[in-house]
């Protein structure tokens, strides 16, 4: 059992305790009706969210910068779906869309419940790739950030998950060696590899439907966490 020697506990925020695609699909409705946009949301975001993901994996491999993610993965939408929106548009939708998208508090299943079991027996930290403007105002918006000691995200660490060195600068802020800790997230690669490789354990959040593996424990719901803490 992981609980006899585990002391601290490190959490991946989107996708596995905050939920990231009911919150930005709420942003994007408001924000396309303040700006007279006028499309049909289920079919916008079936072809952003792959495309999304398409470009925050260039992001993480340091092949495109910020900037470049937040408006390309909206133009490469809108132009697959013959949407004509022009570039000074896009930028303020980009803009608005990072402005808004914190305002939004949904947590996944179980959230609440489970920090609640952890903390009074373990240190709790939040470990990701998510812009620091923006992830700070989720933990504190959804009401959560006091559950955490530390927060580390990529631009702190100048890289991203899965990347050693963000995984290093958490165990040292934490104070606390590799093998004491384990890392919860919903990224195979990013959480369960990058972890791993660093001597961490990991719980991989399987939110994402990704082939089955053998390289951690793999749980479908966050409550399964209290079979192994």
């Amino acid at each position: 059992m992981l609980k006899s020697f585990i002391t601290d506990v490190f959490f991946d925020l989107d996708h596995t305790l905050w939920d990231f695609e009911k919150n930005s699909a709420l942003t994007f409705r408001k924000i396309f009706l303040d700006n007279s946009i006028n499309i049909e949301l289920a079919g916008f975001l079936e072809v952003y969210i792959p495309k999304n993901l398409e470009y925050w994996k260039l992001y993480r491999e340091e092949k495109i910068t910020k900037e470049k993610l937040r408006f390309f993965r909206l133009k490469d939408t809108f132009d697959i779906l013959g949407c004509v929106v022009n570039d000074e548009t896009i930028y303020k939708l980009a803009d608005e869309y990072i402005e808004n998208l914190p305002q939004n508090n949904f947590l996944l299943n179980g959230t609440l419940e489970i920090l609640n079991y952890l903390k009074p027996n373990y240190h709790l930290h939040i470990i990701t790739n998510g812009f620091e403007e923006v992830q700070k105002s989720k933990l504190n918006n959804s009401q959560i950030d006091h559950y955490f000691t530390h927060v580390i995200n990529s631009e702190m660490a100048g890289v991203k998950k899965p990347n050693p060195v963000i995984f290093e600068l958490a165990l040292n802020k934490a104070c606390v060696p590799a093998q004491q800790t384990v890392m919860i997230g919903d990224s195979f690669e990013e959480d369960i590899i990058g972890a791993k490789n660093m001597g961490m354990n990991a719980i991989h959040f399987n939110t994402k439907n990704e082939a089955p593996h053998n390289q951690s424990i793999v749980i479908n719901s966050l409550l399964e966490i209290k079979h192994y803490l």
